[in-house]
């Protein structure tokens, strides 16, 4: 797949496009993310795309008078700038368009709806009639993918000890993280977040269904995209002590149709070679997960991979804007 795949075909027709098509203001759009949806949106015929000089773009009187012509606005800003055009849009009474909004600023909030059509069956339908709609992170998107089946399906207790590490590209850390890896002489690897305290943890402990706060350890290396998540796991502490086809199997039955999240084979890992690298998705909002089990001891290892800025970002905000304005796909 390439950027283009959320995409709708030429000539397919949609409930929103019927009467026009419909418009849309990425608010923080030379930003990372901002670029990252961009770039899909250019590639799109059925919405129309507004934007605010440069000028103009801390002028809250310009920017409410741009928001209400639309019908949705994505804000990719720092988690104060999105509150604060949340608080503007919020007064704007019935000439409010929808909010996407991809900071951590709303996550958990129960007002919004969190961004992952995948999270349950009814996720999509509940993203399709939500005004506020929170994108999901990264890192929580792999990790919520994997131990949400499993939590629900009762193959991992809600209060499980779970301990979850990831590998991201540097472009996953922001503008300080990218110039420090591209103007500088960055290492080869590192971990960061060491103080149990990463943003990404309430995300996936309510949305994963944990009732115990998992340790994450989160790490970053020098190449600029592509992400591993991985959970593992003591199959002999587990209730039941299910083997690695169970696992796989709650984890099949979850995505079965999925267009974008793909449950691999469960001898993925011989077929590999016992390896998995993080850059082969990149360019895509597709998301594959994995479970390794070992036919010797009773452990497993359970494995997202996916583009953070793909299905980790802005892959799944055009994912999302799409459900939103009324979209088929």
């Amino acid at each position: 797949m390439t950027l283009s795949e959320t995409q709708r075909p030429k000539g397919q027709a949609s409930t929103a496009a019927a009467s026009g098509r419909p418009a849309v203001f990425v608010d923080g759009a030379a930003g990372t993310t901002g670029l990252g949806i961009g770039e899909r949106l250019a590639l799109q015929n059925d919405v129309t795309v507004k934007s605010i000089a440069e000028e103009r773009r801390k002028d809250a009187g310009a920017k409410r008078a741009l928001m209400e012509e639309v019908d949705l606005v994505i804000l990719c800003l720092p988690d104060d700038a999105a509150k604060e055009t949340v608080a503007l849009i919020d007064s704007m009474g019935a000439a409010a368009p929808k909010i996407l909004d991809a900071s951590t600023a709303f996550r958990v909030a129960s007002d919004w709806t969190y961004g992952f059509p995948e999270l349950a069956p009814d996720q999509a339908d509940k993203i399709r009639v939500a005004r506020k709609v929170s994108n999901p992170g990264c890192y929580p998107t792999g990790a919520v993918a994997l131990l949400r089946p499993l939590v629900d399906a009762g193959l991992v207790p809600a209060d499980y000890p779970v301990t979850i590490n990831a590998v991201s590209g540097y472009s996953g850390g922001g503008k300080s993280m990218i110039a420090r890896f591209e103007d500088a002489t960055p290492p080869a690897f590192e971990l960061y977040g060491l103080g149990f305290e990463h943003k990404h943890v309430p995300e996936t402990q309510a949305y994963a269904n944990l009732a115990r706060r998992p340790i994450f350890v989160p790490s970053v290396g020098n190449y600029r995209q592509g992400m591993l998540v991985s959970v593992p796991l003591h199959l002999d502490t587990l209730p039941g002590k299910p083997d690695g086809a169970d696992l796989h199997a709650a984890l099949a039955k979850r995505y079965a149709g999925s267009a974008y999240v793909s449950v691999m084979p469960l001898d993925s890992a011989a077929a590999k070679g016992g390896k998995i690298e993080p850059e082969a998705l990149n360019e895509t909002n597709r998301l594959e997960l994995y479970v390794f089990a070992s036919g010797k001891y009773p452990q497993a290892l359970l494995v997202a991979r996916l583009d953070n800025l793909g299905k980790g970002a802005s892959g799944a905000a055009v994912q999302n804007m799409r459900l939103m304005l009324g979209f088929a796909d």
